[in-house]
């Protein structure tokens, strides 16, 4: 392509309403300066520890948070949120709802973030290449939502981990325009199986022994627009 190299194709994109919750696959989102529409603009704040720590409760305390799936909706009544939250009995309650609260944790109350809570950058991106480079070293298939990104991108070429060379340029993804700043530094969340909730210590472990404790990568938006599955991804140079 005249105006860039065309990389790969949008496999999968994925938001997550409220932070540390399953994900919502969608087939077509706006980004905006913040990431994508609806990504991570819920919470629940822990009692007693101040905000500009790390208040939030996470699959770090509750390894059966991908339990809860979060979804946008239209507002019931004027006064209610965008976010319905299905149980894992099957209930289904607003993000706000005091019973969704004392159920998934003593003292925590949900709280909005206009501009979402991010433990980066507003949008994270891996490759299959990647997933399949890593679920190598682990000797098994690795599913995708254990390291929670946005986007999940079929890269072309032979490369193991190619969105690491990407680090410092810019991509055009559907009409939307990112740019990858860095690495993905993991934590003891992608232990947690999504399915599950069992911990393997062994994924973690890959990780910090063969890839610096970094999977996937961070970006930000440099020019909103609209991502979809199937849209191209286009290193600009």
């Amino acid at each position: 392509m005249a105006d860039g190299v065309l990389v790969g194709r949008v496999a999968a994109v994925f938001r997550y309403p409220v932070k540390s919750m399953a994900a919502e696959p969608v087939e077509d989102i706006g980004v905006s300066w913040h990431g994508l529409s609806g990504d991570r603009r819920w919470a629940f704040l822990r009692p007693g520890l101040p905000r500009n720590g790390l208040p939030w409760l996470t699959l770090r305390q509750r390894n059966d948070l991908n339990a809860y799936h979060p979804c946008w909706t239209e507002p019931a009544r004027p006064d209610a949120s965008a976010v319905i939250v299905r149980t894992p009995a099957g209930a289904q309650l607003d993000v706000t709802s005091p019973v969704l609260a004392a159920e998934i944790g003593e003292g925590v109350r949900a709280m909005k973030l206009d501009r979402g809570t991010f433990d980066s950058m507003p949008l994270s991106l891996i490759t299959t290449r990647t997933l399949d480079s890593i679920g190598a070293l682990l000797g098994t298939a690795v599913n995708v939502l254990r390291f929670r990104p946005n986007l999940v991108v079929e890269a072309f070429g032979g490369a193991a981990f190619p969105e690491e060379m990407w680090v410092g340029q810019a991509l055009r993804v559907g009409t939307t325009w990112m740019r990858i700043d860095g690495r993905d530094k993991r934590c003891v969340v992608v232990n947690v199986d999504p399915l599950t909730g069992r911990r393997d210590p062994t994924v973690l472990r890959a990780i910090a022994g063969h890839r610096e404790m970094c999977l996937g990568v961070y970006g930000s938006t440099i020019r909103p627009g609209r991502v979809a599955v199937g849209d191209s991804v286009v290193l600009q140079q």
